[in-house]
Formats: structure tokens, C-alpha cells, sequence
């Protein structure tokens, strides 16, 4: 439990109201009661706040006047809510599970976390207060940095998706290379990244991925890069720093993503793409039967664009228009 000042001074925000008000952990504006901590990040809760009886709300200086609550004064609540959410989780002591499965030659740091069921392989490195999930593997060789999480069922370190085509069938192109996870990474729940196939695949700093994310073999991902849930990155792909790929997206292999690239939720990214900015394919859903007449369409784009083009030249000699 933390008084309103100490969660001021923890959190670095200036604040209204009784400055030994007990504040015992953190609610939405809807239920939050008169000893817990809420916040106001969008306008859409105005209503929320208005009503709230939370005993404090983190909110930006324009929505000061609405509250009836004491508050805290930031010009970005969801950063202070973040900060927040880290006083009133419970601390977690390093240490390895009975259940787990330690390889005598993998190096775990004495600070790390390594839950029940949890694989960590040959020659595998975890670093400082890094916390491996329940049932998560970490394959051989593996190197996890300082300050990582890794939730339940994620595989880092597998075999690539590489085959080579002969007479008598597939023959797997076996995985030579590692995978390097730099700190404060975050991995989601059933989240897989292949180990590379002679180099490394790396994951630098900061980077955060979401559950059900796949990351193919010998891909970088830049630092503070956020990938969201089921998006799927084929191999050879590298993408920059600060780049966010929202649920759904798909890379094709070898190609290039920039610095501070956005792309939107089941975008398909089939090249590379060199200039900043937010990127989108597909299209919204709509009801059944005007998809089916644009589908329809779709299939003659280009027996119209032939006859425009007819069209058009026709106009540029100066012919009768049919």
C-alpha cells in the first residue's frame, strides 16, 4: 500500500488532493473504489471519470476540472498508468522450479526466474532477473538477455522452416546459428522465433511481441520494435528500430522494414519498405453480398484496364470515341 504522495513521488507527477490518502492498488474508472489508484487515457471515459469513486485518478491537466477524485497531473496518463501498475505487482524472488528442466551446461543468472516445466537447453544463457514462463522453452545455445520476459509455452531457439526439394522428397536445412535476445524483451504467450540458419537470428532491446507471434529464422528485429498478436514474419526479414506491426500482419522473407514503420492490423507486407511512415493492404469487412460484387470486380481490373487503355489511345490519335 502507497499513500497519494508516495505514488506522486514514485511516479514523478504533480498531485491535488490529501497526500495521505491509502492508495492498496489499481481499478478502472467504473469500479474503482476510494482506495484505489484509476486512470483517464481517453476521452471516451469521460463519462467514467466523472462518476468515478476512486480514491485518485491519473489523468492529463485538460480533464483536471471534470474529476471528483484527487488526481495526479500528467500529459501522458497511459505512461504514468504503466509506471503505476509496476508498484502493485508482486515482487518475484529469482530461482528455478523443481519442475523445470535445467541443462547442467546452460547458465542461468542466480537472479533470473525459471517457472515450472519451463526447458532451458545446452549451452542456453539467461540473464539477470529475466523470468522464463511456465512450459516455455529456451533451445540450445540460446542467449536471453537481462531483464526479459518470456511467457508460459513460448519456443526460442527452433528449428527454422528450411527445406531443401530432392528426388525423394523434403531435406531439412539444419539450423546452425542461434538466437540472440538483448534486454528488457518481452515475449508472449505461445510466441515461437526460430534459431538462425548460419548466422543469428537477433532480437534487440525493448522489443515486445505479443502472444502467437512467429518470427522465421535469421530475422533481426530492431530495438523497441512492438509486434501484435498473430502476426507472422517470414525468414531473412529484417525490420528497424520503433516499428509497430499490428495483429495479423504478415511478412514475406528477405525483404527490409525501416526505422518508425506502422503497419496496420493484416496488412501483407510483400516488399520492402524504405520510407518511414504507416502502411496498410487488404480490405474492411463488409456484408456478404457487396463483397461478392466487388470480388466479382476485382476479377475484371484488368480486362478494364486493357480496354481504358484502348480507350485512351484512340483519344491520343484523335479517333472517334466508339
Amino acid at each position: 500500500m502507497y499513500s497519494l504522495g508516495e505514488v506522486a513521488d514514485r511516479l514523478g507527477l504533480r498531485f491535488t488532493g490529501d497526500a495521505s490518502r491509502p492508495l492498496k492498488g489499481l481499478a478502472p474508472l467504473a469500479s474503482a473504489g476510494p482506495e484505489q489508484l484509476s486512470f483517464l487515457a481517453s476521452d471516451a471515459y469521460l463519462q467514467a471519470l466523472r462518476t468515478t469513486s476512486a480514491g485518485a485518478v491519473i489523468l492529463s491537466p485538460a480533464h483536471a476540472a471534470e474529476c471528483p477524485s484527487d488526481y495526479l497531473e500528467t500529459e501522458n496518463p497511459y505512461l504514468a498508468f504503466a509506471h503505476a501498475t509496476r508498484l502493485f505487482v508482486e515482487p518475484r524472488s529469482g530461482g528455478v522450479h523443481p519442475s523445470a528442466a535445467v541443462a547442467d551446461t546452460a547458465t542461468v543468472d542466480a537472479s533470473a526466474l525459471i517457472n515450472a516445466g519451463a526447458v532451458v537447453e545446452e549451452g542456453a544463457f539467461v540473464g539477470a532477473r529475466s523470468v522464463i514462463g511456465p512450459g516455455a522453452v529456451v533451445c540450445r545455445g540460446v542467449r536471453v538477455g537481462d531483464d526479459c520476459v518470456v511467457q508460459a509455452n513460448a519456443v526460442l531457439g527452433a528449428d527454422g522452416f528450411g527445406f531443401a526439394r530432392g528426388a525423394e522428397g523434403w531435406v531439412q536445412v539444419q539450423s546452425l546459428g542461434g538466437l540472440v535476445l538483448g534486454n528488457f524483451v518481452a515475449i508472449g504467450a505461445g510466441a515461437t522465433v526460430d534459431r538462425g540458419t548460419l548466422d543469428d537470428t537477433v532480437i534487440e532491446d525493448g522489443v515486445i511481441i505479443d502472444d502467437q507471434v512467429h518470427i522465421g529464422h535469421n530475422c533481426r528485429i530492431g530495438e523497441n520494435t512492438a509486434i501484435a498478436g498473430c502476426t507472422g514474419i517470414a525468414g531473412s526479414t529484417v525490420i528497424g528500430a520503433n516499428c509497430t506491426l499490428a495483429g495479423g500482419v504478415g511478412v514475406v522473407g528477405h525483404v527490409e522494414i525501416c526505422d518508425n514503420v506502422h503497419v496496420t492490423a493484416m496488412t501483407l507486407v510483400t516488399h520492402s519498405i524504405r520510407e518511414p511512415g504507416s502502411y496498410s493492404s487488404g480490405t474492411p469487412v463488409t456484408d456478404t453480398e457487396l463483397w461478392r460484387r466487388n470480388a466479382v470486380r476485382f476479377k475484371q481490373l484488368d480486362a478494364m484496364q486493357g480496354r481504358l487503355r484502348t480507350l485512351e489511345k484512340r483519344n491520343d490519335e484523335g479517333s472517334d470515341l466508339p
